[in-house]
């Protein structure tokens, strides 16, 4: 079941929509399944599964980080985990990223990053606000070893993918206007937006990357 869910999505994107699968609380058996049917990106919500499938799988799958990234997480700052890690989807502050950056000069590597935005305001939630997006980027900028490639968001919980539509929709506006400014060390590549009941109406509104879970193990 697992094979045909990840076969039938995969052939259902667009070529310009990269599926990230959400491992979070998947066995190894099912996400090494999951890989064999061509998965090629991970979400790892949690550091132990890095620690759990790394082993296993090494770099035959590239790594985002989709947890929630704050300083207090030790672990995702560790060395070990910033080789493996491809890019952190969820970096929502300028401590965050500055220490992100001093960690990643220590092992000459430049992580890309996205900014992940609270497009709803939510307080419970993690995310800068819209209305502090473009600040906190220029200010994150001008660090070496932390490149932005683009924005992520949850978006708020809805019974009706239709109602995160505007929400998505605003995402790709800043999308665009972070892209108009033609900032250094700015590149935005990826938008990151949509899960398992939402991802066709992100598409729909600019997303190029999805993340699903559920739809994938179920």
């Amino acid at each position: 079941m697992i094979r045909d869910n990840v076969q039938k999505i995969i052939n259902e994107l667009p070529q310009r929509v990269e599926l990230v699968a959400v491992i979070k609380g998947r066995s190894p058996e099912d996400i090494l399944t999951a890989v064999e049917a061509g998965v090629k990106i991970l979400g790892v919500n949690y550091i132990k599964d890095v620690r759990n499938l790394f082993p296993l799988l090494d770099k035959k799958v590239s790594w985002h980080y989709i947890g929630i990234a704050s300083l207090e997480k030790h672990d995702l700052l560790r060395r070990k985990y910033l080789e493996i890690f491809d890019m952190i989807e969820t970096v929502d502050s300028v401590k965050l990223a500055e220490e992100l950056d001093k960690r990643c000069a220590n092992i000459g590597k430049v992580m890309p990053i996205l900014i992940e935005v609270n497009i709803a305001k939510e307080p419970q939630k993690s995310g800068v606000i819209p209305e502090e997006l473009e600040n906190i980027i220029r200010e994150i900028l001008s660090f070496k070893y932390v490149r932005i490639m683009g924005l992520m968001t949850m978006g708020p919980l809805a019974d009706n993918p239709e109602k995160l539509r505007p929400y998505f929709k605003e995402m790709k506006r800043l999308f665009n206007y972070i892209d108009s400014l033609k900032l250094p060390n700015v590149e935005m590549k990826y938008l990151s937006m949509g899960m398992s009941d939402s991802y066709k109406v992100a598409i729909e509104e600019g997303a190029n990357i999805v993340r699903i879970g559920t739809k994938l193990f179920e």
